[in-house]
């Protein structure tokens, strides 16, 4: 626009000058209107800059939080045809030539010193009538903004915008001062547990280096029923170790009202929150306090109930007890799980602390970037005066946050890092790999080797007639197991690539939700590197396989290849070192172990997350189950290729496979009822309940193929297929909601457009409709069942990761809205009121 302005207006200034005043002013000018340009052409580029580093650097769940940028720069276009129309009526009402040269001339001149109007705004702070939202902010226009009603509305925008961040500033700044103070008692509490452990240990000196035993604060408890302060006064006079307890204020109890709370161990929900193990209560500067270590593992929750059970069945004499005492012991191990809750608890308020500033930051860039465009496009001067309101608001000028960083971080490296700061700030800010230029490389690469290969191995096939029915069962029976084993593993996990990719595109954060390591997360390229390059392996030895079969090798040696690599696959998979993405395949094992021990174990998104992975893996495991029976029973080199389908128990195994990961993922709901008590737990249990049963019916139809199976295999599916489509668009992606926006789905939306989900809503009814194929008995012609097997087996898998990107979008957005952006870690040391 500027250059075209300058060729216009030069034009109409040559016919009145002469050629060297034409040639020094075109030269001059045309330096000034470049360098007007240039500097116009960068404002722009600087505006769309910082849209989309506000976009890629806001924290995702504080989004509706943050100043709303894109209404603002609305507001600011508005402003800005308004003043281009008003230029272009004075611009046509102007017909003396000699006037626009002579303005034309002028406005070079001044090479960007513009007259500019200095109107003054006012901006009136108010106290709001109930206190509760704090100062409130509101602009008073001057005479020359008061019939412009754009303006009027931008400023109203602002001063809402400048309202709602310091209110949400100031209820997170509250939020974690509040989390830092109990997170300071708790290390004050910590700290004198582990020094007086540590002068006991230093008492009993060689006899307690001996010892197996964890070194434990033992005292004896009496049972008598007096006041917690005349029970620790007798507890002085009676126990060695209370004197020494004294001498470091902390004393413990066991008064009437600890005698229901601190009875060993009691598994109790209180208000929602997870059933710890519970010690009895101690008296810590005259506060009752009490140890709570979350049953998060086997060795916990087998430990709660022993001591439950111990204490029901053997001591309940010590509730009459007079002379009789017992003997309290926090040990070591108790502590170690209360120190890793603390470090932890210290780690995540950093971070949010961390996401506080990054808010603060980029709201005062918002201000600033919106209040200079303003200036720029109306020609006045408001950014001073706007920017000292903003500068002086709560949200600016409270140092709070600042002040409660600095104390986390030191707090941290002198009781977590050894007073080593940068090893302290590897845990509190972690360093995020940079994406290699290889690794996208190597996609490519190992993509075309592995079309190439597959290409060559369905050609082959083809001409051998291999996948069709009732052929030569050598290769089908041995190496295709295997290798459909593989692809819909590895299927499954190109589209968990796919959803990482579209997660990060939709800004939502699945690395919060899965609760990973930002800096040992799989990126999507991973993903894809991981799938391409097994995958080529893969094909290329299965071809090399159907080669030597049919070049007539020895059977031994040949069947021997699929099972090698299946073990091939295993070693990477348990390989200690640390190579092949160590910490994402121990993840995975550890996920897995929680998920078969999924009763003991606290669940956790990622926990029932993959575990209803494995429900659409079902035709994997049975293959897994196939090829381990092959080979470990000694059939391919026998050639007994059904053995394994004939033997009764083995038969029974692939059908108990077909239920483990509905049982597991019913166990998973089990426990997280039990944990948080809420009845909608129970509820989703039935969907698995109802797979279950559904899958028994259509296992006894196999076996005896009757109309009255027939008719129960119909009605469980058809009732286990309601069942799980309600719960997958209602609970699950939170769609179907009757009073929403859009219709038939939710208000808030992170696709653009909302056919999207129409369309998945209609392709997850499609595809859980796949159970027909097993009453319709349809196969493609010529065939092999095994081919539409895997077939049908790889439409799960596509719906599953359909599934999953709605899932975690459902969840972002509970997140987003509770602006829940760190997790809350519970913490070890609670005080007891003894009122309870």
């Amino acid at each position: 626009m500027c250059c075209r302005a300058f060729g216009t207006a030069t034009s109409i200034i040559f016919p009145f000058l002469s050629i060297n005043n034409v040639s020094r002013a075109s030269s001059k000018h045309s330096l000034g209107i470049r360098i007007f340009c240039h500097q116009h052409l960068l404002q722009e580029r600087k505006m769309v800059k910082f849209s989309k580093q506000f976009e890629g650097q806001l924290v995702p769940e504080w989004k509706e939080a943050f100043v709303d940028y894109w209404q603002l720069k609305k507001d600011l276009k508005k402003i800005h045809l308004l003043n281009n129309k008003n230029t272009d009526s004075k611009t046509q009402a102007s017909t003396s030539l000699a006037n626009n040269l002579l303005s034309s001339i002028g406005k070079f001149s001044l090479l960007g010193r513009q007259r500019r109007d200095h109107g003054v705004i006012q901006v009136h702070k108010r106290l709001e009538a109930s206190g509760s939202k704090g100062d409130l902010y509101e602009t008073e226009l001057p005479e020359q903004f008061a019939d412009t009603d754009a303006a009027k509305e931008f400023f109203s925008c602002l001063d809402r915008q400048l309202n709602k961040v310091n209110q949400f500033y100031k209820t997170k700044e509250k939020e974690f001062l509040e989390r830092g103070e109990s997170l300071k008692k708790q290390m004050e509490i910590l700290i004198e547990l582990k020094t007086i452990l540590q002068q006991q240990q230093r008492g009993r000196g060689a006899s307690a280096e001996d010892s197996k035993e964890d070194a434990s604060i033992s005292c004896t408890i009496s049972c008598e029923e007096d006041s917690v302060k005349d029970r620790t006064e007798q507890e002085q006079l009676q126990d060695s170790c209370t004197d020494e307890l004294e001498r470091n204020d902390v004393f413990f109890s066991d008064s009437p009202i600890s005698d229901d709370i601190g009875k060993s161990t009691r598994m109790k929900r209180e208000d929602g929150k997870l059933r710890t193990l519970s010690g009895r209560i101690f008296s810590y500067q005259g506060k009752n306090l009490r140890m709570n270590i979350p049953l998060t593992t086997p060795s916990r929750t087998f430990s709660a109930i022993s001591y439950l059970v111990w204490d029901d069945l053997v001591n309940q004499s010590s509730k009459k007890c007079g002379p009789e005492r017992s003997k309290l012991h926090i040990n070591k191990s108790k502590l170690h799980h209360a120190e890793k809750m603390i470090k932890g608890a210290l780690i995540e308020l950093y971070k949010g602390l961390g996401y506080l500033k990054t808010y603060r930051h980029l709201n005062m860039l918002a201000f600033i970037k919106n209040l200079k465009k303003f200036d720029k496009v109306t020609g006045k001067r408001v950014l001073p005066i706007y920017l000292k309101v903003v500068e002086s608001s709560y949200f600016n000028s409270s140092d709070k946050v600042m002040n409660l960083a600095d104390e986390v971080e030191d707090l941290f490296i002198k009781h977590f890092a050894e007073e080593d700061r940068r090893k302290g700030m590897k845990y509190l800010r972690p360093r995020q790999h940079k994406e290699s230029h290889a690794v996208t490389f190597f996609i490519g690469l190992f993509t075309g080797c592995f079309i190439a290969l597959l290409a060559g191995y369905i050609i082959m096939a083809h001409l051998t007639g291999m996948y069709r029915r009732q052929p030569d069962s050598i290769h089908m029976e041995t190496a295709y197991p295997v290798l459909s084993m593989f692809s819909l593993l590895f299927l499954h996990f190109f589209l968990y690539g796919c959803n990482i990719f579209m997660w990060r595109k939709a800004r939502i954060n699945y690395i919060f939700i899965f609760e990973l390591a930002p800096t040992k997360e799989l990126k999507y390229r991973d993903v894809f590197l991981i799938c391409t390059t097994s995958m080529t392996a893969i094909v290329g030895i299965i071809f090399v396989h159907l080669s030597l079969v049919k070049k007539g090798y020895p059977y031994a040696q040949v069947q021997a290849i699929p099972g090698l690599l299946l073990l091939i696959f295993l070693l990477l998979l348990v390989c200690p070192f640390d190579i092949f993405y160590q910490s994402s395949r121990y993840r995975f094992l550890r996920v897995i172990r929680n998920i078969i021990l999924s009763p003991l174990y606290k669940v956790v998104m990622l926990d029932f997350f993959m575990a209803d992975q494995l429900c659409s893996q079902v035709p994997m495991l049975r293959n897994l189950e196939y090829v381990a029976c092959y080979y470990i029973t000694g059939s391919y080199k026998t050639q007994d290729y059904g053995y394994c389908l004939r033997a009764k128990h083995y038969r029974d195994l692939a059908y108990a496979v077909s239920f483990l990961p509905y049982y597991w993922r019913a166990m998973q709901c089990a426990r997280r009822w039990f944990d948080e008590g809420q009845t909608n737990h129970l509820v989703n249990l039935g969907i698995y309940v109802s797979a279950m049963l559904a899958a028994g019916a259509k296992v006894a139809y196999e076996k005896e193929r009757s109309i009255g199976w027939l008719c129960l295999v119909v009605v469980m599916s058809c009732g286990a297929t309601v069942y799980q489509l309600y719960w997958d668009f209602v609970k699950d992606w939170g769609l179907l909601q009757l009073n929403s926006k859009n219709p038939w789905l939710r208000n808030e939306l992170m696709l653009g457009r909302k056919f999207i989900y129409y369309f998945s809503m209609g392709l997850n009814l499609i595809l859980r409709l796949a159970w027909l194929q097993t009453v319709l008995h349809s196969s493609f012609e010529h065939v092999d069942y095994r081919v539409t097997g895997l077939f049908l087996a790889a439409l799960e898998v596509i719906r599953r990761g359909l599934w999953n990107f709605y899932r975690l979008e459902n969840e972002h957005l509970n997140n987003a809205g509770k602006f829940r952006a760190v997790k809350t870690v519970p913490l070890p040391f609670h005080e007891v009121d003894e009122e309870d």
